[in-house]
């Protein structure tokens, strides 16, 4: 090992202590590996050493491969051969866990003779994540250690399972009492010398059965939960090819599936989407801006919104004063708080004792403004009307100390017009929660015209301490996420127009793997919420404008959506989820017949077309507007707050992939027969005519 390795070697009374330290998440990095092959040949001629704990500094063992040499050509050692040799060694050699260990950083683990975890250790393999399997033998020595059917359902998935289920599968052999994962490892050993254990290898035991009928269940279970996507089905059949194989000769049809997966759209689609969630979260204002403390925050409005708000804050570590109009509604939203943190609970994300003391000691609400007046943050989450922000934070401004961080959670408005009613815009700035907020990860943070830079850096690292992803926006109708959605919703209404049904678009829309259509949407939000946004806006409405008369006629009838039972669907006992509804081509042919349309027939491959199209020329025209700071950006959004298919990468960079001249043109067909809505993105054309790509548009600090 080199003077500067990240690997350490030292043998202290017969056994060796090998000890990666790569902060922060000791990644596998070429140095590590490097290292660890040079201490299993130190091992190996080591006399005083008759037995080896692997094991990591800081905060996690192994927790995967190293992100910075993503898109680089491999370097030597390749981490298959450094776990062989690890596996080959003749002295037993202890893994030590702790931590998030992952990916590479379990096959590792696997390789080891013997397996220890400190309790609250989570493990996985996630590759498939990323569009790609397990390449350094996860595929073929995870089911010789917990059985064939627990590693599809680890492997195809990428979930991660704790320390005591990692014990009751086999995965671990032992789940230690304290948290030093050194010591954890050293009684380990000592215990496996006492009985004389040597190495117990993983590639040496037989290959389980195989059950033609479980892999075929399996099959259709992962067919459908990654509709879409090539790596799970892909990573089934390596797991159920190679167990029928010696085990060489899985290894190396694993490296195989590895590689052809590593040339897919699908991968580099979904490394795209890894890296664009980091560049998001980096903050583009001058190095030095500080983020303003906050440890208290406030929220006005206890709706569903404001409690979401408030359940995630609590979680979070945050002290929250919620502000109601009366003691009635204060109390109903506390009620509502604690049935999420119930739920959190229930499901594993929360211990009860913690939830129990959030609501006792960390949450107040009232109905009253001048509890505020010591919060570090307030964030108003009122109803979407602009006289009525604006009256809100008049008052703030009012109640709140000097300093106070005064955020409104508005979709729509204009945030300038907001600050504007205050006395202090630079302490102003937009954050736009996406629902429900106790779960949705997106946190659009939007910057006003005077919002100050640590204001700005304070947005960011609130979205950072709740666990949001936060994605910078400037201020127009919308943002980033509503004004695009405007822009393919409308799209996919001119399609109904001109004769499709909604039902047929949703289908379209499901095929291309979102998870619902923009009608089943509608329904699910409340189609009362685009009718308030089309009111807000009819004055100002260009006369070219189709308007979707049809989703103006559902809300006037009283049809909302689920939440009365009727929208574009119907939702009974029948069908929870909602059945088409028979009456709607009726209705859709009257209003046809009034503005004088002919319907003409629509393939689902058109529907996609004109809603991609929309979708990535109101993308271009935010990009080149500075509303966002980069291509990335707009994806990140999109595949957080809107259900974009992972696997696409987000509809910039599935531009990208397409070609901007095939999008280009689709769009001069379509402003052949509607040239006001079809108005090309002036980037985009020159784009598309350049060669160039929406991802070269970036103006960011990462821009070149």
């Amino acid at each position: 090992m080199t003077e500067h390795s990240p690997v350490t070697y030292r043998c202290e009374g017969g056994i060796a202590f090998i000890e990666i330290d790569n902060p922060p998440v000791n990644a596998l990095s070429a140095a590590v590996r490097r290292g660890l092959a040079e201490a299993m040949d130190r091992l190996a001629n080591d006399a005083d050493a008759q037995a080896a704990v692997l094991f990591c500094a800081g905060r996690t063992f192994i927790a995967g491969a190293d992100i910075s040499e993503f898109g680089k050509p491999p370097v030597a050692p390749f981490l298959p051969e450094v776990i062989a040799a690890i596996e080959a060694s003749g002295k037993p050699v202890v893994a030590a866990l702790h931590g998030t260990v992952l990916g590479g950083g379990l096959e590792v683990a696997l390789g080891a003779h013997h397996r220890v975890a400190v309790p609250g250790t989570r493990m996985g393999l996630p590759e498939v994540t990323l569009g790609l399997l397990p390449g350094a033998g996860g595929t073929q020595r995870l089911p010789r250690a917990v059985g064939v059917t627990d590693a599809i359902d680890l492997i195809t998935s990428g979930r991660q399972i704790g320390a005591q289920q990692a014990l009751d599968l086999g995965l671990i052999d032992a789940l230690a009492q304290g948290t030093d994962p050194r010591a954890a490892g050293e009684a380990e050993a000592r215990r496996l010398l006492a009985e004389g254990s040597g190495p117990r290898r993983l590639s040496e035991t037989p290959a389980p059965a195989v059950d033609p009928d479980m892999v075929q269940a399996w099959r259709a279970k992962v067919a459908k939960s990654a509709r879409g996507q090539v790596a799970p089905l892909r990573a089934l059949d390596t797991i159920v090819a190679g167990l029928d194989l010696s085990f060489a000769k899985g290894m190396a049809q694993e490296r195989q599936a590895f590689m052809d997966l590593m040339q897919t759209p699908e991968r580099a689609a979904l490394i795209h989407a890894f890296f664009a969630e980091r560049r998001a979260a980096q903050q583009d204002d001058p190095a030095g801006v500080k983020a303003r403390p906050v440890a208290r925050i406030g929220i006005i409005g206890g709706g569903t919104m404001g409690q979401g708000i408030a359940a995630s804050a609590l979680t979070a570590g945050l002290d929250v004063t919620l502000v109601e109009r009366d003691e009635a509604a204060a109390a109903k939203a506390t009620g509502g708080i604690r049935a999420m943190l119930d739920g959190a609970v229930k499901r594993g994300k929360l211990d009860r004792t913690a939830a129990d003391r959030m609501l006792d000691q960390a949450l107040r609400a009232v109905a009253g403004y001048d509890a505020l007046a010591n919060v570090d943050l307030v964030i108003e989450a009122v109803f979407e009307n602009l006289d009525v922000k604006q009256e809100v934070f008049r008052t703030l401004d009012r109640v709140c100390r000097p300093g106070a961080v005064l955020a409104t959670n508005t979709s729509y408005l204009d945030v300038n017009l907001i600050a504007g009613a205050t006395t202090r815009p630079q302490d102003v700035i937009g954050l736009h929660f996406f629902s429900p907020a106790n779960v949705m990860r997106l946190l659009e943070i939007v910057v006003a015209d005077k919002t100050a830079p640590d204001v700005t850096a304070t947005a960011f690292a609130l979205a950072k301490k709740m666990g949001k992803i936060g994605v910078r926006s400037g201020v127009c109708d919308g943002f980033i996420g509503n004004r695009m959605l405007l822009a393919y919703r409308t799209a996919a209404d001119h399609v109904v127009l001109d004769g499709a049904s909604p039902y047929q678009v949703d289908r379209a829309v499901v095929d291309l793997g979102f998870p619902m259509g923009p009608y089943q949407v509608g329904d699910l939000a409340g189609l009362d919420i685009g009718h308030a946004t089309r009111q807000r806006k009819a004055p100002t409405r260009d006369p070219r404008e189709r308007v979707p008369v049809f989703a103006d006629r559902l809300v006037e009838s009283g049809r909302l959506g689920r939440k009365t039972g009727r929208g574009y669907y119907i939702y009974d006992e029948g069908s929870p989820q909602g059945r088409p509804d028979p009456d709607m081509d009726d209705m859709l042919s009257g209003i046809r017949s009034d503005l004088g349309i002919t319907p003409r027939p629509f393939e689902a491959e058109e529907i996609q077309s004109r809603y991609m199209a929309a979708m990535v020329n109101e993308g271009a025209k935010i990009l080149d507007e500075g509303i966002a700071a980069r291509a990335s950006d707009i994806d990140v959004v999109l595949l957080h707050g809107y259900g974009f298919p992972r696997w696409k990468g987000g509809p910039m960079h599935w531009a990208d992939a397409q070609g901007l001249d095939r999008i280009a043109a689709d769009i001069a067909r379509y402003a052949e027969d509607d040239p006001y809505f079809w108005q090309i993105s002036p980037l985009l054309a020159r784009l598309a005519a350049e060669g160039g790509t929406l991802a070269d548009v970036n103006t960011g600090k990462d821009a070149s």
